[in-house]
């Protein structure tokens, strides 16, 4: 027998579009562990992400009982929403299975320890943030990671021009 086509087009699984990355992060912290989590979103939140408009500057999670918060994410308000906007740097919920909050609420509680969000995105439609169990950088182990950035640009450099 033939199998019915349901009418819907399969979407591709990499359909992935970045509206915000916290570049800062990768250079503030060290980035010990990576967590997909949803994001609890009005209508004209969704909209002003959809137009590539959002914040992740200031940003930090915070693991509150049982509940993980994105706080000090400012996505501006929608510029054709009428009084029904919403607030542009109101916290927000992270939707994540229970045993990973606890799995992360440990690693977290560890001195030094902090939530850093690292970019939104939608995900097949779906918004999504991507969240990391961070260290804070001293002031001298940034001069190292740039160091190590300069000496790698210039090794990319020499083996370009050589060829």
């Amino acid at each position: 027998m033939a199998k019915k086509d349901s009418g819907k087009k399969d979407k591709d699984d990499g359909s992935i579009k970045v509206v915000a990355r916290n570049r800062r992060a990768r250079f503030e912290y060290d980035l010990l562990d990576k967590i997909e989590a949803g994001i609890v979103l009005t209508g004209t939140e969704v909209k002003s992400l959809r137009t590539g408009k959002a914040s992740l500057e200031e940003a930090y999670a915070s693991i509150d009982g049982e509940e993980v918060w994105l706080n000090g994410c400012d996505i501006p308000e929608y510029l054709q929403a009428n009084r029904m906007n919403h607030k542009p740097k109101r916290p927000r919920k992270l939707l994540m299975h229970r045993a990973e909050i606890t799995k992360f609420a440990a690693k977290a509680t560890d001195r030094g320890m902090t939530l850093i969000p690292l970019q939104i995105y939608f995900k097949n439609g779906i918004a999504k943030v991507e969240i990391s169990i961070a260290k804070g950088r001293k002031n001298y182990d940034k001069r190292d990671a740039i160091k190590q950035q300069d000496a790698k640009r210039e090794i990319d450099r020499a083996s370009r021009s050589r060829y």
